[in-house]
C-alpha cells in the first residue's frame, strides 16, 4: 500500500485571532494561520532592562503568560515548509515580526519571510503571499528607539514622583506633554471671567411668510449691547419705524469634497458626529478591519485604520469609479481625484476606506452592531464622496432697515448636489438648505415681534477627544497609532477626567504637571516631543542611527533627574488637610486625602481604623444642616449629588457643586454644559435666575430610593 504523502504546510502568523480566522478562510488548504496576540517578546515590566553602558541595548524577554503560545508557534514552524510573518504594516508590527523571526529561525528549516497588506480581502492576501519580502531593519530600529526612549523617561520620572508626590504614580514622555496641554487650557478656562451682552432679533412678515433677522448695525456701527436697558432703548426708538428691504445679495460657493479619513480625522469625526471616544473609535475600526460575518462570508470591511496618509490605490479608485458610474453617473468626475499627502505623513498605508464600495452601509446594516454601522457609514461616505464632483451652494443675504437699525438674515440652498448625494451621517447644519420668501429691494415688510436675548461671553473651550487629537496632530505629538492610547492612559491614571465629553485635569494631574514642567522644561514640551517623532521617522528612513539619538538625550536628562531628586522639596501628604469631622467609628479626627479617584475623607486612626467617606461638596440648600456628597445610582453607577440626610432629605442634583455660592439666593453654583452655550456656571436653584440661560433643563428633584 502506497504511503500517503503529506501536503507541505505554510505557516502564516498574524497579530489577532479574528484576523487569523478570516485569512485562513481566504488562503484555504495548505496554509495554517496562527495569531501572536500582539507582542510575544518585549521589555520586562519589573525593571528598566536597558543596558545603558552598552549602547542602550534592550534586554528582551518572553512576555509573561506567552511562553506556551510561543512554543506552539515554534512547533508549527517546525512542521512547515515556509513561514510568513504577517503582523501589521507599522513599526510595532515590524518589531513583532523581527522578534518572531529570531525566536523561530533556530527551531525550523523553513524559509521565514515577511508579508504586508493594507486590507483583509482575498485579492490583497493572495497578492501578499505571492510576493513575500524581508523584515525592514530600519523600521524595527525606529520602534526600538521609541521603546527605549519611553522606558528611560518613564523609569526615571516615575520613581521621582513616588518619592516627591505619592506612591504608585507614573509619567510618560508623550502623555506628560498631552497633560501639559490640558492643564494649560484648564488655567485659561479658570481665569476667564464671563461678561454679559445682549442680542436683538426681530420677526418680519411678508404676506403669510415670516422669518427672523438679527440686528447687525445701529447708527451705522456694530451695536455694543451691554445690558437689557440698552436693547430696550433701541426697540423703543425703532418699533414704529417702517421696515424696508435695503439690500439683497446672492453669492455662489463651490464646496469641494474632503479626502478619505486618516486616523486622527476619523477619531475627530467619530467624536463630533457620533459621540465616540478615541478608544471606542479604534476598537470598532479594528473590528471592521479584521472582519465581519456578512452572510456566508467573513469580510474585512475597511482598510488598515492606523494611517496618516490620504493616498488611495489605483485598484480602489477603479472600484469606486465603477460604482459611481452605475449609481451616480452625473456626479462622476472625468478623472480620479488625487489628494496631497501631508509632509509629515509616513505614507505606509492608504487612507481609511471601505475594501469594497459595493458593500454600502445599507447593504451590510443587518450584519453590524449599531455602533459598527455608524462608524462604517462615515468611512464609506467620506471615501465615496471624495471621488465625486464638487457641490455648489447659493447664499441669499437680505438686509432690512428699521429706522437707524439694520437687520440681516441669510439663507442657503444647494444648487448642485455633487458629492452631497451620498452624504448622510456626515452632513452638517451648514450644508442643509434654508429658504426666505421672495423679496425685492425697496419693499416694505411688517415687524411682528422683537426678541432681546441675554448672553455671556464664552471662555476658551476645554479639550475634547476630538480637539486634543487635532492639537496633537497639528503639533506633531505622537502618531496615529498612539492618539487613543495617550487619552486613555491619562484617564486611567486619574490625571484627567471626562466631564460633559470634556477633558478636565484633576488636582493630582495638575500637581504632577507642575512638577514635571518646572523640573523638566526641555523634555515636557511639544517642541521636544515633535523633534523626537521627526528623528524616529529619520531612523525609519535609515538616515539616523537609533542609539545615537538616545545617547544625545540621556546624558543631560539623567543629570536633571538626579538634580531634581536631590533638591526638589517633597510634597508627599502636602494636600492632606485636617478637618473638623470626627470618625463615627473610633472618634478620631478625619483627614482629607488625595486618592486614586480624587479626594476623600479618611480616619487619622489608620491603619487601626479603615473608615473612609466622601468629601462634602456643599451645604444642602433644602434642609440646611445636611451636606451634598457624590453618590452612585444602582446598576450603571452613574454619579449624582445628594444630601447626607437622605432619606429624610431627598434633594439631589445631577450637576457637581463647585466651591461657590449664589450671591442672590445662597444656593450652591454648578458648572453646566450645552451645545448652545458651552460650559458655564449657574445657580442650582431653579427659581433663581442667576447666570441661568434660556431653555436649560431643571436639574434639582426629589428621589426615592436611588442611592
Amino acid at each position: 500500500m502506497a504511503k500517503k504523502t503529506k501536503t507541505p504546510q505554510t505557516l502564516v502568523i498574524v497579530e489577532s485571532p479574528t484576523k487569523a480566522h478570516t485569512i485562513e478562510k481566504y488562503l484555504g488548504p495548505g496554509y495554517v494561520v496562527r495569531a501572536s496576540v500582539g507582542h510575544l517578546i518585549d521589555l520586562p515590566k519589573s525593571r528598566m532592562a536597558i543596558d545603558i553602558e552598552n549602547g542602550f541595548q534592550p534586554e528582551y524577554i518572553t512576555v509573561r503568560g506567552k511562553a506556551k503560545l510561543l512554543k506552539e508557534l515554534q512547533k508549527e514552524a517546525k512542521k512547515s515548509e515556509a513561514v510568513l510573518l504577517a503582523s501589521d504594516n507599522d513599526r510595532e508590527g515590524e518589531a513583532i515580526a523581527w522578534h518572531l523571526n529570531r525566536a523561530l529561525r533556530d527551531k525550523t528549516d523553513a524559509k521565514i519571510s515577511r508579508i504586508v497588506f493594507n486590507e483583509i480581502t482575498p485579492t490583497a492576501i493572495t497578492e501578499a503571499v505571492k510576493h513575500p519580502g524581508e523584515i525592514v531593519e530600519a523600521k524595527v530600529n525606529a520602534q526600538k528607539a521609541r521603546r527605549v526612549l519611553d522606558r528611560l523617561v518613564g523609569y526615571n520620572l516615575s520613581p521621582l514622583l513616588w518619592v516627591k508626590v505619592k506612591n504608585g504614580l507614573s509619567a510618560g514622555r508623550v502623555q506628560s506633554v498631552a497633560l501639559r496641554l490640558i492643564c494649560e487650557r484648564e488655567k485659561e478656562v479658570e481665569d476667564f471671567l464671563p461678561e454679559e451682552y445682549w442680542s436683538l432679533d426681530a420677526d418680519f412678515t411678508k404676506g403669510k411668510s415670516s422669518f427672523t433677522a438679527q440686528l447687525v448695525k445701529y447708527n451705522g456701527e456694530a451695536p455694543e449691547l451691554k445690558s437689557e436697558a440698552a436693547v430696550n432703548e433701541i426697540i423703543e426708538k425703532i418699533k414704529n419705524s417702517p421696515c424696508t428691504v435695503s439690500s439683497i445679495k446672492k453669492t455662489e460657493k463651490t464646496v469641494r469634497p474632503k479626502p478619505p479619513f486618516t486616523t486622527s480625522k476619523l477619531q475627530q469625526a467619530a467624536a463630533n458626529r457620533l459621540g465616540f471616544t478615541s478608544r471606542k473609535t479604534m476598537q470598532i475600526a479594528q473590528q471592521l478591519y479584521e472582519g465581519i460575518q456578512i452572510g456566508e462570508n467573513h469580510v474585512g470591511l475597511i482598510t488598515y485604520m492606523r494611517t496618516d496618509s490620504v493616498r488611495i490605490s489605483e485598484t480602489a479608485l477603479a472600484d469606486v469609479r465603477e460604482w459611481l458610474s452605475k449609481n451616480h453617473p452625473s456626479e462622476l468626475p472625468a478623472e480620479p481625484i488625487h489628494y496631497a499627502v501631508g509632509k509629515s505623513a509616513q505614507d505606509a498605508h492608504e487612507g481609511i476606506r471601505p475594501t469594497y464600495t459595493t458593500y454600502t452601509p445599507d447593504s451590510v446594516k443587518e450584519y453590524l452592531s449599531h455602533d459598527q454601522f455608524r462608524l462604517y457609514s462615515i468611512i464609506w461616505e467620506r471615501f465615496v464622496s471624495s471621488q465625486m464632483n464638487n457641490a455648489k451652494m447659493v447664499t441669499t443675504s437680505v438686509e432690512i432697515e428699521a429706522g437707524d437699525a439694520l437687520f440681516r438674515v441669510a439663507a442657503s440652498k444647494i444648487a448642485e448636489k455633487g458629492f452631497y448625494q451620498v452624504i448622510k451621517l456626515l452632513s452638517s447644519k451648514e450644508e442643509k438648505s434654508s429658504s426666505l420668501p421672495a423679496m425685492k429691494e425697496g419693499e416694505t415688510l411688517n415687524v411682528e415681534n422683537f426678541h432681546p436675548e441675554q448672553h455671556f461671553t464664552q471662555g476658551p473651550a476645554r479639550y475634547t477627544d476630538a480637539s486634543i487629537v487635532r492639537m496633537l496632530e497639528e503639533k506633531g505629538i505622537g502618531r496615529p497609532s498612539t492618539y487613543a492610547t495617550i487619552i486613555s492612559v491619562l484617564l486611567d491614571r486619574y490625571y484627567v477626567t471626562r466631564s460633559n465629553k470634556q477633558l478636565v485635569p484633576t488636582q493630582l494631574g495638575k500637581m504632577i504637571n507642575k512638577i514635571l514642567v518646572e523640573s523638566f522644561p526641555a523634555v515636557i514640551n511639544e517642541e521636544f516631543t515633535a523633534k523626537v517623532e521627526n528623528e524616529l521617522d529619520q531612523v525609519e528612513e535609515d538616515e539616523l542611527v537609533w542609539n545615537d539619538i538616545i545617547a544625545d538625550f540621556y546624558g543631560p536628562f539623567k543629570q536633571t533627574v538626579d538634580n531634581v531628586m536631590e533638591h526638589q522639596e517633597s510634597i508627599k501628604g502636602f494636600l492632606d488637610e485636617q478637618t473638623d469631622k470626627v470618625c463615627e467609628l473610633c472618634g478620631k479626627p478625619m483627614v482629607k486625602k488625595l486618592g486614586r479617584f480624587g479626594f476623600f475623607l479618611a480616619c487619622s486612626g489608620f491603619p487601626e481604623c479603615h473608615n473612609t467617606k466622601s468629601i462634602p461638596l456643599a451645604k444642602c440648600p433644602v434642609c440646611g444642616d445636611g451636606e451634598i456628597v457624590e453618590r452612585k445610582t444602582k446598576g450603571r453607577g452613574k454619579a449624582f449629588y445628594g444630601c447626607t440626610n437622605y432619606p429624610t432629605c431627598t434633594f439631589i442634583s445631577h450637576f457637581k457643586p463647585i466651591d461657590q455660592y449664589c450671591p442672590k439666593c445662597g444656593w450652591f453654583l454648578v458648572e453646566k454644559f450645552d451645545k448652545k452655550n458651552g460650559a458655564y456656571k449657574s445657580c442650582i436653584n431653579p427659581d433663581c435666575d442667576y447666570l441661568h440661560t434660556s431653555g436649560e433643563e431643571e436639574a434639582v428633584m426629589p428621589v426615592e430610593g436611588e442611592e
